[in-house]
Order: structure tokens, then C-alpha cells, then sequence
């Protein structure tokens, strides 16, 4: 119980001395180191007591030289704020450009000639992308206009097989292989001019 009374009572005279020591909060190194005419003022307008022991300034003793600071041109204390400093800033350039806008195209390809007629295909880009294709000139009468719809129905259109693949690679329509081949060649032209 001694020992913790002595160390309480050791804590709080050490306490007491490092505050009277040190001084009050408000008072640093860099305040009590300013020249007298910077001397802080306070709250009723006049200049605060003189820092130096006695009252006499170090310029008005006989004989005497006035030092210069330590920290001559400091004039701020550590923690003080300024309410003078203003940071410059400067505003990001703002772009005005717009993005490119996509342009909707149509490329049709040769006509092709094969054993039941002829046909082309016509396809429409968006930017570079396949949106549609169609088949032009396909037979409309008979066996071979059968063969056609059904080419035209796998192939052609925004949800045919040439939108879905992006490229003339396409399956073979079963039955219509003479009618599938010649769509290919002219749907690789369209791709190639495109």
C-alpha cells in the first residue's frame, strides 16, 4: 500500500513539474524567441510582459548587443494555425469531346451464280459488328424456293446464325448445300468489303 501511495505522490509532483517547467500550453520555443517589436499581443491590445529576466530588453542594457533569433523569419509557433494561407488550386481541364458515335452501315456482296439461280447477301454493320443479313435473289417457286426459305431462315436476320457467329463460317443448311455454299461466298465478299 506504501509503495503505491509513494509512486501515486511521485507521479503527480513529476506531473506538476513538467507542467510549471514547461509552461502554458499556448507559450513554444519559437514565441519566446521573437524580437520585442513581434512581441504577442494580448487580449486587452498591448504588448505582452517582456520574456527577458528583469524587464530590461536586451538592446536597452548598457553594453549590450541584441542577438539575433535562433529562428530568425519564424514567426509561426509549432501548431498554430494560419488562417492567411490559401492553397492554390486548379481545376482539371474538362474534356468536351463526345464519344465517336457508331454509324449503321449496309454492304451488300456479289451476286453469286449457282445450279438453281443466283443471290447476294446484304449485311448491316453497327461500328464493325454484324447486326443483320439478308438474302437477295433466292428462288421463290418450287423445291429451290423451299431450299431458300430455309438458308434464309437459318442464316438471315438480327437472330440468324450470321450475327451469332460474326463471320461467313457458317453450318451448312441440310438439303440446300448448293444454296448454302453460294450465300457463303457472297456473305465473305460483303465481310471483306466491309
Amino acid at each position: 500500500m506504501r509503495r503505491a501511495l509513494l509512486a501515486i505522490t511521485g507521479l503527480a509532483a513529476g506531473t506538476t513539474a513538467l507542467v510549471v517547467l514547461k509552461g502554458s500550453p499556448g507559450t513554444s520555443q519559437a514565441a519566446q524567441d521573437r524580437p520585442v517589436a513581434e512581441a504577442p499581443v494580448v487580449p486587452g491590445g498591448s504588448a505582452a510582459p517582456d520574456p527577458t529576466p528583469g524587464g530590461v530588453t536586451p538592446s536597452a542594457r548598457p553594453g549590450a548587443t541584441a542577438k539575433p533569433s535562433a529562428r530568425a523569419g519564424a514567426s509561426r509557433t509549432p501548431g498554430a494555425r494560419t488562417s492567411a494561407t490559401t492553397r492554390a488550386t486548379t481545376a482539371a481541364p474538362r474534356s468536351t469531346t463526345s464519344a465517336p458515335k457508331v454509324t449503321t452501315r449496309t454492304v451488300t456482296g456479289p451476286v453469286i451464280t449457282y445450279r438453281y439461280g443466283s443471290l447476294q447477301v446484304r449485311i448491316t454493320l453497327s461500328g464493325s459488328r454484324i447486326v443483320d443479313a439478308t438474302g437477295l435473289g433466292l428462288p421463290l417457286d418450287g423445291q429451290s424456293g423451299l431450299r431458300s426459305d430455309d438458308v434464309q431462315a437459318r442464316y438471315s436476320g438480327s437472330s440468324g446464325e450470321v450475327v451469332a457467329r460474326q463471320s461467313a463460317n457458317l453450318s451448312t443448311v441440310s438439303g440446300a448445300t448448293y444454296t448454302s455454299t453460294a450465300y457463303k461466298q457472297s456473305l465473305q465478299a460483303a465481310i471483306d468489303k466491309a
